[in-house]
């Protein structure tokens, strides 16, 4: 186990089975039978490109050294962001069905919106939560939210075909996700719109920025661009062995997943 786990040097360090019985010269039977335990106890994640370091691993640094990681990466753009725009900014996390807020910034305005760091909400709620969804494989997207969406008191108007078009759409749109304010009224009974672009690494999605304020929506699309780019410069410097290449969205044995078509979403 030990020869195997140094093996990932870096916190991006990505092997296939091939390759790590190459280097530790193991059987592949040996191999494998070890990497099947190293993942069940979450010292290791198996992706479709293959292995890397899990929870266990990356939270030796401490409890939240992953979100650390993320949050240092992304400090400056959130603050140039907030900045540029008067806005309140947000940097959260895909945890399960959740999406966990890391970060928060603005002026005054931010006192009145009820997220704060630490706080859960349900993913597909939120403008943040759907950005990462976006590049999560539909089988994984089912696998997470299929029990939530049969709720209907956390579906919340939601449905799986619905999500997926809509997921669909945030795709097509550069990774943007938009929201008119519906979740901010459901929150604190103003409608406040927001957008969202997620932060992406070699597995997909591993944060998502988003920007939310007191204006017209026509005025947050207009903003979009910016926050894309925070998010794609904080990509750049959490992963930048992927910069300049497009990060697929993936299916079973890392087939490429296509778009999937559904019913349009229920009022």
């Amino acid at each position: 186990m030990t020869l195997i786990l140094d093996m990932f040097e870096h916190r991006s360090t990505r092997l296939s089975l091939v390759e790590i019985c190459n280097h530790s010269g193991l059987p592949r039977s040996t191999a494998h039978r070890i990497l099947e335990q190293l993942v069940k106890l979450h010292w290791l994640e198996h992706t479709p490109s293959g292995y890397c370091l899990g929870r266990r691993s990356l939270g030796l640094g401490g409890y939240d050294g992953r979100h650390g990681e993320i949050r240092e990466a992304a400090a400056d753009y959130l603050h140039d962001l907030q900045l540029r725009t008067g806005m309140v900014v947000h940097l959260a996390a895909l945890e399960g069905t959740d999406e966990i807020f890391l970060d928060k910034l603005g002026g005054p305005f931010a006192r009145t919106l009820e997220s704060r760091v630490g706080r859960r909400n349900l993913a597909h709620l939120t403008t943040g939560g759907r950005a990462m969804l976006a590049w999560l494989p539909p089988e994984e997207v089912e696998s997470m939210l299929g029990r939530r969406l049969a709720d209907p008191a956390t579906a919340q108007g939601w449905d799986l075909p619905s999500l997926y078009q809509e997921l669909n759409r945030i795709r097509r749109n550069r990774g943007l996700s938009f929201d008119r304010g519906e979740w901010t009224n459901r929150v604190v009974g103003r409608m406040l719109p927001s957008v969202a672009a997620a932060v992406r690494g070699p597995q997909g999605p591993v944060a998502a920025i988003c920007l939310c304020g007191e204006t017209s929506f026509a005025a947050m699309e207009r903003l979009a661009p910016l926050v894309a780019d925070a998010a794609a410069r904080t990509s750049r410097l959490l992963f930048p062995e992927t910069a300049g290449r497009p990060t697929p969205v993936t299916g079973p044995r890392g087939h490429v997943a296509r778009p999937i078509t559904s019913s349009p979403r229920s009022a």
